[in-house]
Order: C-alpha cells, then structure tokens, then sequence
C-alpha cells in the first residue's frame, strides 16, 4: 500500500499539500485512480509467478523498461512485492540498475523477510521499517477516510493484525459477525462447567459444522479470524479485571458487555485462555483439524 501510494505521489495530476510530506496525492485523478487499480502503464509491479519465484527474466523485462522515460507520468515506478522471492541471479540483475538508477525511474522492494536479500542489493537501497499499527490507528483510519462505523471498524481492527491492508481487504460483515460470535461464545461457556455443552456453544458460534460444503481451508480461515477477535476479547477482560484504564481497551465499544464478564473471567482465567487461544491459532497454521482445535480450545478455557 505505501508503495502504491508514493507511485501516485510520483504522479499525480492534482497533488495536495500533505500532513507529513510537501505534497500528497489527491486520491481521485485519473493517474491515482489508475494506479490504484494497478493499469498505470508507468507502474510496474513484480510478482512472484506460479512457483513462488521472481525469476532472472521478469527482473530483466523491467529493468529494460526503466530505461525509457515514462509514456505518461512524472516517474516510472517499478514495484518489486515479495522481494526475497528473488533468487540470486535475478537479484544480482538488478544490482546495477539500483545503484545507477535511471533518472525518470524510481525502484521499490517490498519484503517482510528484507535481511534475506544479498547485502549488496540491502546496500543500495534506503531501507525503511513497519510495525504494526495500534487498533486505536486502524479504527481511526476506517472511520475517517473509509466511511466504517465505530462497530464495525473495531471489529476489521481486531482481526487486522496491526495491517489496515487487512483490514480495508476484510469482509465487514464477515468480520462483525465474527467479533459477535466470539463475544456469545465467551457468554455461553461462563455460564457452565458442563463439557456437553460447552462443545455445542463452539459448534453453534463458530458455524464451521454447519456447511458440509466447505472446505477444510475454508473452516480454518472461518475459525481463524474468530480466535484472532475471542483473543482481543480475552485481553481486554484482562484489562478490566486488573483495574487498568480504560482507554486501552481493544474493544472499547464492548466494554459495558465485557465487564458483565469479568466476574467469570478473572485476570488468571483470561491469561491462561489468552494462552490456549494463541496455542490454537498456532495450531491452525500447522493445518491442524478446525474441529478438532475447536473443541480442544473450548474444553480447555
């Protein structure tokens, strides 16, 4: 998304002043729109292909082709996501151009994983480090500039994982209906110790029982984004039974809600289902069974 919005930056055709830098994009020309929706012809972006490699001939094909001025814009802008899917060769292609680049272009490399690039490629370019944001960031974000009500920002925020990418890619209906699932589940299981019925309130507020037709990927994302939300949930009844402020809250809307619950989830009952709940998530990215890392996450909170 940064690069993104620095390619339309670079271009746009009615640049306003910006909070941080000189100028901004204005978000709505036909330049920024066009790059938004990836058909700019002076943004170009690299991929990965198929078998998860950036191959020696894509990295070729767009250093040619920074070569020439633009066709239209200010800048050619050359996007590399996934960088470290680059192999040696292809990285060392591009040595060159990185460290002459042509004036009218400008190269950016996008990795999470950067110090597994060669160091001759890291010694080339201005390295620039994220972190993820704070819910309070993301809530903001998707209220201010993405028209979301404070429910259902919240909800996006909690499954976002610090990315508003995530976030703005996220079904809003999807993920609310989620944070509401998560809350009954925490409901129904503090009001029983019965094993029986703690297995039927994860069967009916997950739903991944319900469609037969789905795939077990699909159950797993379903189940996923619900422990992700039941997590944020587990921490903010550990904020309210150890008396701190408030404003800390993930879920600062629930509050009156979870604090109905905080008699049932003391501060050593929420760390240790915060515990089992990261546990399960971890499970799930093992490809365990969804059912069978729902039931022993519901027996065990």
């Amino acid at each position: 998304r940064v690069a993104t919005a620095l390619a339309q930056t670079l271009n746009c055709l009615e640049p306003v002043k910006g909070d941080v830098f000189k100028t901004d994009a204005c978000g709505h020309c036909a330049a920024c729109s066009r790059i938004g929706r990836g058909m700019h012809p002076d943004v170009l972006v690299v991929e990965p292909d198929d078998t998860g490699s950036i191959k020696i001939e894509q990295v070729r094909e767009v250093v040619d082709r920074a070569q020439y001025r633009p066709f239209e814009g200010h800048r050619r802008v050359v996007i590399v996501d996934e960088a470290d899917a680059m192999g040696f060769p292809a990285q060392s292609a591009l040595l060159k151009t990185l460290e002459e680049p042509p004036s009218a272009s400008v190269f950016v490399l996008v990795s999470s994983t950067a110090d597994s690039l060669l160091s001759t490629v890291l010694s080339r370019c201005y390295r620039l480090r994220f972190g993820p944001l704070a819910v309070e960031e993301i809530v903001k974000m998707l209220m201010s500039d993405h028209g979301r009500t404070e429910p259902e920002a919240r909800a996006l925020a909690v499954d976002a994982d610090g990315s508003l990418g995530r976030a703005l890619a996220a079904d809003t209906v999807a993920v609310a209906e989620a944070r509401s699932d998560s809350q009954k589940l925490l409901v129904e299981i503090a009001r029983t110790s019965n094993p029986g019925k703690k297995l039927q309130a994860i069967k009916t507020c997950t739903g991944i029982w319900k469609q037969k037709k789905w795939l077990p990927g699909e159950q797993r994302n379903r189940l996923s984004v619900r422990l992700r939300i039941l997590s944020s949930l587990l921490r903010d009844l550990g904020v309210l039974s150890a008396g701190a402020d408030l404003q800390i809250l993930a879920n600062t809307d629930l509050s009156a809600e979870l604090g109905q619950l905080v008699g049932a989830y003391d501060h050593d009952r929420s760390t240790r289902a915060f515990g089992i709940v990261d546990r399960a998530l971890s499970a799930l990215e093992r490809n365990a069974s969804p059912k069978i890392v729902a039931d022993w996450l519901v027996l065990r909170i």
